[in-house]
């Protein structure tokens, strides 16, 4: 039918338009009747009048073409558009469907007989794995092809529907201006196309939050399909695709530290904008109101109580559900994090940041003296910051410290767990910028603790930043010094512990007393020794630098033309020259200074030697204004010449020490030809030769000394009775090597020893001797056993080596030995040598067998019985055997007195009174 013929038959208008009666009757004339206007703006613009009960009907979206429209040729194309009519196109299925039917046939039979034969032939299954996955593949891509038919379907007749609003809008727009439709109409028809179009998109938002939802599902029901695809299909494949998926995600998670707040703030934000899109879709509210509604229900899930609606109110359930459980993975990744934190406070994970700080790598029982003498050393700067690093609990250390119960004197002390060896450890104490690095030997075997400190120090000298400080390392063994020595080079100095303590034994051995001093010189309670340059000093001689300081003593230089050689006990004649420092004792390096001119009350010094303290007439040429008070000081002379007699000797060893090969030889340097070395412990004889060997010694090259061995307990009183005890002139009691390894049963094991020793020694005394002794001391009962045993002290000198400073009050109160705290006197040599290394070659000197050592002499030695003198002029008298005097003891007193305060007094000393000298080794 034609376009003429449809527009003039008003059935067929009616049926497409559906025009209310009165809009037909309104448009009945047609374009050739005479009363049709010519013109629009002819039309008359005031409504037609209608009958009283006449009402206009309800305005549809489709209404407003006149009937005289359907006429006209210019709304053919009109007509056209809005032609819905369904066309039937009839495909021929029957004809397509039978090749298809035979087709899928023959791929299902080709598919089972592949199947059969897959076991059977390794190439026919993998071509039908190969074949299943294309197959599926193809699926999955006419899934998303049809997907996206549908999207771009609904968007076609979405756009489809915008287009016949639009027309039907310009329409309208024509008929308002023909005065022919009520403006209500066009604002509702104009809410009616709004409505249209927002619905569209509502449905669209919906549409797409569903399928993002959906598709994770399909997309696991995927993997778990090709899982078990896989599975039965190759047995030899034991792992599948979905286990390797989840381990991939643990990898990341575990491997970035960030991986799980990003996760969590990715599955927020999808949240979010999924939440406000499906609210988009069942809502009235805008995108923007709707995404902002759906953060609200993931922030707070009981904002969805206001919700009205079976739409709205399964969508807001659904996304504060969402929301409880994106809290619920917040919380527990905070405390995740915070717990994670605490923790590596709790074990010592975090980083050191500190600077010029002494570093301790390991844990040993010295590691409580040498925190207390770095504390006092400190002290004079208000404080430092010591850092502690083993391979211990940070906890378990911070409680063994507090159990110490020093006063750190605003010293604090860092503890953190990690191993020396591992760099990123050593980074985290911040060891670059340490000032020194002590490295503690570990308790236990000798060679295992030796080889851990070389480790150590090769990890330090890889550390890229450089170090600032200087490496302090304490060795057991003093073979192992060389070794380290060449790994570490001029970074390292080294204080071997076991031979430092034998040699103190064996000084303490021969001058009882010596340990006191050397406890005193050592630590930082009293004074030590300090290097400092004094530019003033420069031409002086080294005899006038001795009465240049009030608060010190000057003991030697460091001479700057030989390379920074540290000279001890120079020759008086020796000139400081420029760039020298003097090495001195003092009590801190704060406390002392040279004086322009020793003085006294305002009275200056003036040093003149003579041969002796007699009536001398004096010349003094010049003029000065304290004339009158000045006072010379005398040299004078000796009363008598020292010779030191070498006599012999008959010294016993009770224990074992893996160093005794140098205790040996030492001994034999010292001691006169015909001495005896009793050797008594439980080592077999011929054991005991074999580690001497070992060690080094050869037994033909012993000149002073001969060796005897005597084996036994020397916990078990009838072993020790089977010894001459009586007749022993000097007794060392050693830390036995099978029981160091524990301080406090070290200790006890060298008390039982003393105390039997002691106890019989005493019962082997003379009646008569023992009561002379016993009126002389009269500190005691006469039936005391402590009485007994100090009596037996004046015949023989006994050392015990002591590990535990606990100990040394039990041994101090009772007066029947000298002791030699091993442990402490090591930690404060290590203590000092942290604090300045060149103190290291002070030590070295004056513990080797060459050079200079401490030495203590009788007053009669240097003065006459009641002569007043000034400590000055005893320094000056002693410069006459090239010895400097650093202190004295008093006869009445029980400890020696170490750099004096009032240097210039004058006093009357007794022959008993002693003095302690640094003299070269006779």
């Amino acid at each position: 039918m034609s376009l003429d013929s449809e527009s003039s038959s008003p059935s067929s208008s009616r049926d497409w338009f559906f025009p209310s009666p009165s809009f037909i009757h309104s448009t009945s004339h047609s374009p050739q009747s005479p009363n049709y206007p010519r013109k629009l703006s002819t039309i008359p613009r005031h409504p037609r009048p209608s009958p009283p009960d006449w009402k206009p009907p309800k305005t549809s979206t489709f209404r407003g073409v006149p009937s005289a429209a359907y006429g006209d040729p210019k709304y053919g194309r009109l007509r056209r558009r809005v032609d819905f009519t369904r066309r039937s196109e009839e495909t021929p299925k029957q004809e397509g469907d039978g090749p298809i039917l035979a087709q899928n046939r023959d791929v299902s039979k080709a598919v089972s007989d592949e199947k059969t034969a897959a076991g059977v032939i390794g190439i026919r299954v993998l071509g039908q794995r190969v074949k299943i996955r294309w197959q599926m593949a193809f699926s999955l891509a006419i899934l998303i092809t049809a997907f996206g038919s549908l999207v771009h379907k609904n968007f076609s007749l979405h756009n489809q529907v915008i287009d016949l609003q639009d027309q039907i809008s310009i329409m309208n727009i024509k008929l308002q201006a023909c005065n022919m439709l009520d403006p209500l109409d066009t604002i509702s028809i104009s809410q009616e196309r709004d409505h249209l179009s927002s619905k569209g998109l509502k449905i669209l938002a919906l549409t797409i939050s569903i399928a993002l939802l959906s598709m994770p599902i399909f997309l696991f029901k995927y993997i778990d399909y090709i899982s078990k695809l896989r599975s039965s299909y190759n047995s030899s494949e034991k792992v599948s695709l979905n286990k390797q998926l989840e381990y991939r995600v643990d990898v990341v998670l575990s491997v970035h530290p960030y991986a799980k707040p990003l996760a969590l703030l990715v599955a927020t934000l999808l949240l979010i904008c999924l939440g406000g899109l499906a609210l988009f879709g069942v809502t009235d509210d805008s995108l923007a109101d709707c995404l902002w509604l759906s953060w609200t229900f993931v922030a707070d899930s009981g904002n969805h109580a206001n919700s009205e609606g079976m739409g709205p109110r399964l969508v807001s359930v659904s996304i504060s559900f969402g929301g409880m459980l994106i809290f619920a993975m917040m919380l527990g990744l905070v405390s995740d994090a915070i717990s994670e934190k605490l923790d590596s406070l709790r074990k010592g994970r975090s980083e050191v940041v500190e600077q010029n700080h002494t570093l301790i790598l390991g844990w040993s029982d010295k590691l409580g003296s040498l925190l207390n003498q770095l504390a006092i050393a400190n002290e004079s700067l208000g404080g430092g910051t010591v850092v502690v690093m083993a391979e211990r609990d940070k906890e378990e250390m911070e409680l063994d410290i507090a159990k110490m119960e020093f006063d750190f004197r605003g010293t604090s002390v860092i503890c953190r767990s990690g191993s020396p060896l591992i760099l990123a450890d050593l980074k985290k104490v911040s060891v670059s910028k340490a000032r020194a690095i002590v490295v503690l030997a570990d308790d236990g075997n000798a060679d295992q603790s030796d080889a851990r400190a070389l480790r150590t120090v090769l990890s330090l000298t890889g550390v890229k930043d450089g170090l600032r400080g200087h490496i302090v390392v304490e060795l057991s063994d003093l073979d192992n010094e060389v070794l380290v020595k060449l790994v570490g080079g001029e970074l390292v100095e080294t204080v071997v512990a076991h031979d430092v303590i034998g040699r103190l034994m064996i000084q303490c051995a021969r001058q009882p007393g010596l340990a006191q001093i050397w406890e005193d010189i050592l630590g930082f309670e009293n004074c030590e020794f300090y290097i400092k340059r004094w530019p003033q000093l420069d031409g002086m001689q080294f005899e006038d630098v001795l009465i240049s300081f009030p608060d010190a003593i000057p003991c030697g230089v460091k001479v700057a033309s030989r390379g920074g050689k540290i000279i001890l006990n120079p020759d008086d004649s020796y000139i400081l020259q420029e760039g020298d420092e003097v090495l001195v004792i003092a009590e801190d390096d704060d406390t002392y200074a040279p004086s322009t001119l020793p003085t006294v009350n305002g009275a200056s010094f003036m040093h003149i030697a003579l041969p002796a303290r007699k009536p001398q007439k004096i010349l003094l040429c010049g003029w000065r204004r304290d004339v009158d008070d000045m006072i010379v000081v005398w040299r004078g002379s000796l009363p008598r010449d020292f010779i030191v007699p070498k006599l012999m000797e008959k010294i016993l060893l009770c224990g074992w020490r893996r160093d005794m090969e140098d205790m040996i030889t030492v001994l034999d340097a010292f001691l006169a030809p015909g001495s005896e070395l009793w050797m008594f412990n439980e080592v077999v004889e011929s054991e005991r030769d074999r580690k001497l060997v070992d060690g080094g010694l050869d037994l033909s090259r012993l000149v002073n000394i001969q060796l005897v061995h005597r084996e036994g307990n020397a916990v078990i009183r009838r072993h020790l009775e089977s010894l001459p005890l009586e007749s022993f002139d000097s007794i060392l009691i050693l830390a036995d090597e099978s029981v160091e390894d524990s301080a406090i049963q070290a200790d006890s094991r060298s008390l039982a020893t003393l105390l039997l020793i002691r106890d019989i020694q005493a019962k082997r005394l003379p009646y008569r001797e023992a009561m002379v002794t016993r009126g002389q001391r009269g500190s005691f009962s006469r039936g005391s056993w402590i009485g007994e045993m100090q009596q037996a002290s004046d015949r023989s000198v006994i050392i015990s080596e002591i590990l535990d400073p606990r100990t040394k009050n039990l041994l101090s109160m009772s007066k029947i030995s000298d002791y030699v705290l091993s442990n402490e006197l090591v930690s404060m040599a290590l203590a000092m040598v942290a604090e300045d290394r060149q103190i290291n070659d002070v030590l070295e000197e004056l513990f080797a067998e060459e050079g200079n050592e401490l030495h203590i002499r009788l007053a009669e030695l240097y003065l006459h019985e009641g002569e007043e003198l000034s400590f000055y002029e005893i320094i000056l008298r002693a410069r006459q055997r090239r010895e400097i005097v650093i202190g004295y003891r008093l006869a009445n007193a029980e400890r020696a007195v170490i750099n004096p305060p009032a240097k210039t007094e004058r006093r009357r000393w007794s022959a008993k009174d002693v003095f302690v000298v640094i003299t070269e080794k006779e």
